[in-house]
């Protein structure tokens, strides 16, 4: 895999990895990772039977799974060595006849459980997608280019090893918010810095000839980056529901926020992720409509990341009532309101939700007051003020794969590539890992400490060699300069404006490399 930036959680993961919590009311509980679990005992010691039960209370409470013995690892691991001349991805087959039904035109009904190959090949697709928006992202406090991408369009997907996933990079999208959003902007420690108000937030990609005719439709897809935070991050975020539409549909202020936020003294965002990815996406279904072809929008992203692909959905299904508009999600929290699940369901958006049972992200917001509570309508009528989750759910166990430990690691359950892995191995839920999955295992461990110490497989691995430092003429490390061309730039910007605004741009030229 070619060199790119280290794929950091927002909350630096060589601190998660010790202790992460869950806040709910001023309720504070802390809850260990299994290297330095509260349940862990001494060879001598036994923990009390009123110890286990106040620990299963509170698991059951949140609804996770606790292992009595947290550094249980099996001992008949496969050999990953096995693999290591095999492909990393399943064959591309021709689903053009079927794309309807693939991309949940039935809600995926006789597809999930078990899970259809072609279904799953196209699910670890768009989680690439999502996962790229964390590979090249630049977490390093040190740069003046902290929280941008660190290559341009033309360059992302040939840097991430996406060569040959038949998209091309259309657009970049930045995001800032007006509210205080506990963590999620990457600041450089300098002053003189690329921007001090947004953030790089995803792309937008469209599928060149090839993967259409493979696919059955020209693929518009939007990819939004997440984080990867522990439940305190999310529980700031659900204080307070606000109106979306003309309707009685509301979301989550602090996701819309992000979403819809804009300042003109700002250089990347005097228009918000909302304008950016709208204005491209329109851009982009005029252009392939206008040739006859069939259109469709696929929006990806992984856990806050899952949280804008939906209010993006509910966006994009306003402004084309006719195209098929899908969203598949990974660790996702939940967006908003019953009524807002009810219009995206009336306006025909199909979601799967992709979950880990062990994963506490996809319960917030409302662990407690949530679509559950539905089935005391009769008494209470509609409760508008209550978080639902949207579309289908598949969900995965961690316990399913040999290769993952047990223990209760917050972010490491969390991460993409943990659910990237699941996803690959997933044949139904009454069948343990798959023996022939393709996906190279070695990737869960890129940020974080899921894989069973018998692979050998060091921990956060993957960062730019040396850290991104180069020796120059003299053999001094230095920190090098970035290219031009990837350097983001208002400049940049203004003159991919100008070009957009030719007819002799159409689109020929995001193929022509």
């Amino acid at each position: 895999m070619a060199a790119a930036a280290t794929t950091k959680a927002i909350l630096p993961l060589h601190h998660h990895h010790h202790h992460a919590a869950a806040t709910k009311n001023g309720l504070f509980i802390s809850i260990h990772a299994y290297q330095n679990s509260p349940f862990e005992t001494q060879p001598s010691q036994k923990p009390s039977n009123k110890a286990i039960k106040l620990a299963e209370s509170l698991s059951n409470m949140l609804h996770l799974h606790i292992e009595r013995n947290l550094n249980y690892h099996p001992s008949n691991v496969p050999r990953i060595e096995d693999k290591h001349d095999t492909p990393t991805m399943s064959p591309k087959e021709d689903i053009s006849k079927k794309w309807q039904e693939i991309r949940g035109s039935n809600d995926w009904n006789n597809l999930l459980d078990p899970l259809h190959p072609w279904l799953r090949r196209e699910i670890v697709k768009y989680g690439e997608f999502a996962q790229a928006t964390y590979d090249a992202f630049d977490f390093d406090s040190f740069s003046e280019y902290c929280g941008s991408c660190r290559y341009n369009e033309r360059k992302l997907f040939g840097k991430l090893g996406l060569i040959e996933s038949g998209y091309k990079v259309a657009k970049y999208v930045y995001a800032m918010s007006h509210i205080d959003l506990p963590e999620w902007l990457e600041r450089s420690r300098f002053a003189d810095t690329w921007s001090k108000d947004s953030n790089w937030m995803g792309f937008v990609a469209v599928s060149d000839d090839q993967e259409t005719r493979r696919i059955g439709r020209r693929d518009i897809v939007v990819a939004w980056r997440g984080t990867v935070a522990p439940s305190e991050w999310y529980d700031n975020m659900q204080r307070k529901l606000e109106p979306i539409g003309q309707g009685e549909a509301k979301v989550e202020h602090g996701f819309l926020s992000l979403y819809t936020s804009k300042s003109e003294s700002t250089r990347y965002n005097k228009s918000s992720a909302s304008e950016q990815v709208m204005r491209e996406v329109k851009k982009l279904v005029n252009y392939y409509k206008g040739r006859g072809e069939e259109v469709g929008i696929t929006i990806t992203g992984h856990s806050l990341g899952g949280a804008l692909a939906l209010l993006n959905a509910y966006e994009a299904a306003k402004n084309f009532p006719s195209l098929p508009i899908s969203v598949i999600s990974f660790a996702a929290p939940r967006v908003g309101n019953i009524a807002f699940r009810d219009e995206l369901y009336q306006m025909g958006v199909k979601t799967l939700r992709v979950t880990i049972k062990q994963d506490i992200v996809p319960r917030m917001p409302g662990i407690v007051f949530n679509e559950s509570l539905q089935k005391f309508d009769d008494i209470t009528g509609t409760l508008e003020w209550i978080y639902t989750h949207v579309g289908v759910e598949l969900k995965l166990d961690i316990r399913s794969s040999p290769y993952l430990k047990k223990g209760l690691n917050l972010v490491g359950i969390h991460m993409l590539e943990t659910y990237l892995h699941l996803v690959d191995g997933f044949l139904d839920s009454t069948t343990t890992f798959r023996s022939d999955a393709r996906r190279d295992v070695v990737l869960v461990n890129k940020d974080c400490n899921m894989l069973v110490d018998e692979l050998r497989i060091p921990h956060n691995w993957y960062q730019l060699e040396n850290k991104g430092l180069e020796r120059n003429f003299h053999r001094r490390w230095v920190k090098p300069t970035r290219y031009p061309e990837d350097i983001p730039s208002p400049t940049v910007e203004s003159y991919s404006n100008v070009l957009e605004m030719h007819d002799s741009y159409g689109l020929e030229s995001l193929f022509s490399i």
